[in-house]
């Protein structure tokens, strides 16, 4: 039975392998385009600036946070977080980063369901995946003793765990959509706005494709880890 749970690892290796080229290529491609000034001069606060005005949000701040692709929207505080390699930069990359964050923000105005979704759940997923794997590890042990009222137990347990990993994918699943979404919109506020020339709308795409395949790689690796738990399930019965 453990050398079955051990192996069942094995599940994991093509979503780890895909998040894996995910994460590199939106380095690269970041790293690329960064390199490449916008001919608009326009940096990443300005750019997302003029968005947020010309969508009625001059009440979200823009401030600067330290790290690097550490970019988000808070909904609570409305402000839209620009990093280091962002918030004073005028490359191509730059502008489509927070050109996207502030997608999110227009979603937030606008009420986008799916983003709604995603942020009602947040505090479930949270609570979630501290308890999840403990629950399975505990409810392995206790099928593993033998017993009926341990097998009771470690069932009950095991079942628990496993759904709270499927709130975990859920999370994954409509994070998906909120995510292209916010990507659609820059590219359009881009267009719209004239932030960006023509010959730089081409990686501005690029940059934030790159950037969706990473919560596609995310959401593979939740899929395969809850077949994974579901494959353990099926052996422990």
């Amino acid at each position: 039975m453990f050398f079955y749970y051990d192996t069942s690892i094995l599940i994991l290796i093509p979503a780890m392998i895909f998040a894996l080229w995910a994460q590199a290529t939106v380095q690269r491609s970041f790293k690329r385009y960064s390199r490449v000034r916008n001919q608009k001069n326009l940096t990443g606060a300005e750019a997302a600036r003029r968005v947020l005005d010309r969508n009625g949000l001059r009440d979200v701040a823009i401030r600067p946070v330290g790290g690097s692709l550490t970019d988000n929207y808070d909904p609570h505080q409305r402000v839209l977080n620009l990093s280091q390699d962002v918030y004073g930069v005028s490359s191509v990359a730059a502008v489509s980063v927070a050109c996207h964050e502030a997608g999110h923000a227009i979603q937030h105005a606008k009420n986008y369901i799916p983003l709604k979704v995603r942020n009602g759940i947040v505090p479930v997923v949270n609570f979630a995946s501290h308890l999840t794997w403990p629950l399975i590890l505990i409810g392995i042990v206790l099928l593993a003793a033998g017993s009926y009222e341990m097998s009771y137990w470690g069932n009950m347990l095991f079942n628990i765990g496993v759904i709270a990993f499927a709130a975990i994918v859920a999370f994954h699943l409509i994070t998906l959509p909120v995510e292209l979404n916010a990507s659609r919109r820059a590219i359009d506020q881009m267009e719209e706005l004239d932030l960006v020339a023509q010959e730089d709308i081409r990686g501005s795409k690029k940059v934030l494709r790159a950037a969706a395949m990473t919560y596609v790689a995310a959401l593979a690796v939740a899929v395969a880890n809850l077949l994974r738990i579901l494959a353990i399930r099926g052996r422990s019965d």
